[in-house]
């Protein structure tokens, strides 16, 4: 392979990187500034936070979260085939898709705060957080298409600075916002004799910071639209596609690319909003109060949720990298090339999520207490976290092959699979409730199974219809082996440092640095990784310059 095929071939590594990397600061960012407001808001207001939130992506998900594939996946499709106007109309007519869709969602969502409050996830108490939550419905919308875009086009930068851009400014007024309220609902508990007015305007004040964190991302967007006018001028004077869709073309490829990842999508992620109906309903119906119920929903949702979201972040923005580069060499009918692309894209998911697995696990009470401090109910949040890490691998690798099979074209599969995986899920939590005392852990167990299924699933379609077959050793055994040393080196430092300085902070961060270490270590020892896939990552020539230093590689 030449030079500059090489070049092309690990770019969307290198795109899909770049939205990686900016995909895990802003989950740290998420997870930095989820640290103070979960202190603010304690378990009982997480879980009025996590109820107003599980609808409000519910309803982002149907009328506008799947804008981004969709945009990227048509523009991508276009511009292959050097359809340049073709490209630029359809992110037009998107545009106003966009506006029609989340206009109705933020209507849907401020009129009807009290029925999804009250019925669907039994917690009166989110009212006023869903409702605040409403115009950003609209707002992430338009946003979305913007992203889809710059990703069709095959930049994911766009995308990764304003990720980060909403991110601090999300962190910022959360943080701000969940205190000054929460001591507003403070006195109103005071003064009418309440006890939840507080946790509702706390979680009311966090989810004010998602709204604004959207409307900067957005303007930042706007902004660099307009600086790129000059680009698309020039590529337009180069378009060799001839004439362009009709409108009504447009809107109809739009709705038979959206439809399929509109519903695969939310039967993917509806898994959350009955999670939480179910439990609610059935904990109260087995005699617990409602306050201890919320407790341990808030620390299932703001603790265990929080962090084990970090790592997935990076299949999900590989999907999104994926999805483009498979729809592209799928119309020029390069089955080869789409089939070394999956099992990069694979790799690359799996280097990172299984060492974060094992590290939460290890590590899960010395981390839980460095961010969230030490708290009653830390041995039950550090249980979950180590009975649920297995999810971080499940869920990233379901994750990506979701993504892949949309970028074969294959939109049904994934409906049909996560509708079938929900079924046996929803199944197996109300078995679970119903007859045994686990609880909490019952959800965690059950998003397990949901997660492995859609892997089953996805896989058995993926090797079917592309005919490929995933390498096994430097996919998963030697990240494997490797995360299996590096927890060991990890939890042995961590003991020492304890037993010499008794510090927490000392002895975690010293673990995680060393953890981090003896990973890439023991990958390059194992021959885990290759220099160019190394160089892929990125600032992948420092990386390679390191290791060869060290003689490593």
């Amino acid at each position: 392979m030449s030079t500059k095929n090489r070049k092309k071939g690990s770019d969307y590594i290198v795109q899909g990187g770049i939205l990686a990397a900016a995909s895990i600061l802003v989950r740290i960012i998420g997870l930095a500034y989820r640290i103070p407001v979960t202190r603010i808001l304690g378990p009982v207001g997480n879980s009025y936070y996590s109820a107003a939130f599980e609808v409000y992506s519910m309803v982002l998900l149907i009328s506008s979260f799947s804008l981004p594939l969709a945009v990227s996946k048509l523009v991508s499709a276009r511009m292959a085939k050097g359809k340049v106007n073709s490209a630029g109309r359809i992110f037009r007519c998107t545009l106003l898709f966009a506006l029609v869709s989340g206009g109705i969602g933020s209507l849907l969502i401020y009129f009807g705060a009290g029925f999804f409050s009250d019925v669907l996830v039994s917690t009166p108490q989110s009212r006023l957080a869903l409702q605040v939550l409403a115009p950003t419905i609209l707002v992430v919308a338009l946003m979305g298409c913007m992203r889809g875009y710059f990703q069709g086009l095959g930049s994911m930068v766009p995308t990764a600075v304003s990720q980060i851009v909403e991110q601090i400014v999300n962190a910022a007024v959360s943080i701000g916002a969940a205190w000054a309220l929460f001591r507003y609902g403070a006195k109103l508990d005071a003064l009418f004799s309440t006890e939840t007015a507080a946790y509702a305007w706390g979680a009311a004040g966090s989810t004010l910071g998602t709204g604004a964190g959207a409307l900067v991302g957005f303007l930042f967007l706007v902004f660099i639209m307009f600086g790129y006018r000059k680009v698309m001028r020039r590529r337009r004077r180069m378009d060799r596609g001839g004439e362009t869709e009709s409108a009504r073309e447009i809107y109809y490829l739009l709705f038979l690319t959206i439809l399929p990842v509109i519903l695969s999508t939310a039967v993917y992620n509806l898994s959350g909003i009955i999670d939480q109906g179910i439990f609610k309903h059935l904990m109260a119906y087995g005699k617990y109060n409602s306050m201890k119920i919320d407790e341990l929903w808030g620390i299932f949702s703001g603790e265990y949720k929080v962090l084990t979201n970090v790592p997935i972040a990076v299949a999900s923005a590989m999907a999104s990298s994926t999805i483009p580069v498979l729809t592209r060499a799928r119309v020029n009918k390069d089955r080869r090339e789409m089939r070394r692309k999956t099992e990069n894209a694979l790799r690359f998911v799996m280097v990172i999520s299984i060492p974060c697995a094992v590290g939460l696990s290890v590590l899960a009470e010395p981390i839980l207490t460095l961010l969230f401090g030490a708290r009653d109910h830390i041995q039950m949040s550090a249980s979950l976290l180590q009975v649920g890490t297995l999810s971080v691998v499940l869920y990233g690798m379901s994750t990506l092959t979701n993504g892949i099979l949309q970028g074969m074209d294959r939109m049904r599969l994934p409906v049909i699979h996560a509708a079938v995986s929900l079924v046996l899920h929803v199944g197996l939590l109300v078995l679970l409730l119903m007859t045994t005392d686990l609880n909490i852990y019952a959800v965690v167990w059950a998003n397990i199974f949901f997660a492995f299924l859609m892997c089953v699933l996805n896989s058995r379609s993926i090797a079917k219809y592309m005919r490929y077959r995933q390498e096994v050793i430097r996919t998963f055994l030697i990240p494997l082996a490797s995360s299996a040393v590096m927890g060991g080196a990890a939890y042995g430092v961590h003991r020492g440092l304890m037993a010499a300085v008794k510090n927490n902070t000392v002895a975690t961060l010293s673990a995680c640095a060393c953890a981090v270490l003896v990973y890439a270590a023991a990958m390059m020892l194992l021959r885990g990784l290759k220099e160019e896939e190394l160089l892929a990552f990125p600032k992948g020539y420092i990386l390679v310059k390191i290791a060869k230093k060290l003689r490593l590689m």
